[in-house]
């Protein structure tokens, strides 16, 4: 399928589902820690990012990656500056400055390849952040002038962004495990 084909398709479906070089995969939806999860990210980012002039958008936005090959969403998105989309699509954003994704057994093994590998070629990006929903354990990846830096923080610890802002771990995970399953 085209880029075009698969923007014009996706916008009437009643689920989601990402483009990947011409073969579109369908989103399954996640389960309640995930969800609880996706949106304590999302309100600690914007909490943190929002007085530095950036919008936190939800998992229902999609993102251009790769334009005219790669189209995803994730779990929460921050950017910051002015939005920006695909010529001729606003509902395409194309200048994430941060990612998060929260892990789950069907999609990790994606979220650390594929995606992660797709996400390092956003010019705007300058942190992923990859939440496990079995412990309090977050991947940080951050762009630095030499590359991608990695860390992982957990109980106790904050997240600096590379705009500076901080998020607080215990925060994004606070209630997160009165929640059965993850």
């Amino acid at each position: 399928m085209s880029a075009e084909q698969y923007l014009e398709w996706e916008r009437v479906q009643p689920g989601k589902h990402e483009l990947h070089e011409g073969e579109v995969y369908a989103m399954a939806g996640g389960s309640p820690r995930h969800n609880l999860l996706s949106s304590a990210a999302a309100s600690e980012l914007r909490a943190s990012t929002r007085s530095l002039g950036c919008h936190t958008l939800s998992s229902d936005q999609r993102i251009a990656v790769l334009p005219d090959q790669r189209y995803v969403y994730a779990d929460a998105v921050v950017v910051c500056g002015k939005l920006e989309t695909e010529p001729g699509a606003n509902d395409v954003l194309t200048n994430p400055s941060v990612i998060v994704e929260v892990l789950s057994p069907s999609t990790e093994s994606h979220d650390r390849g594929m995606k992660w590998a797709a996400y390092q070629c956003v010019a705007s990006l300058t942190d992923y952040l990859m939440l496990a929903q079995a412990q309090v354990r977050v991947e940080h990846y951050r762009r630095e002038p030499d590359g991608w830096h990695y860390q992982v923080l957990g109980v106790g610890d904050l997240i600096t962004l590379a705009s500076g802002a901080k998020v607080d771990v215990d925060a994004i995970y606070a209630g997160a495990f009165d929640i059965e399953g993850g």
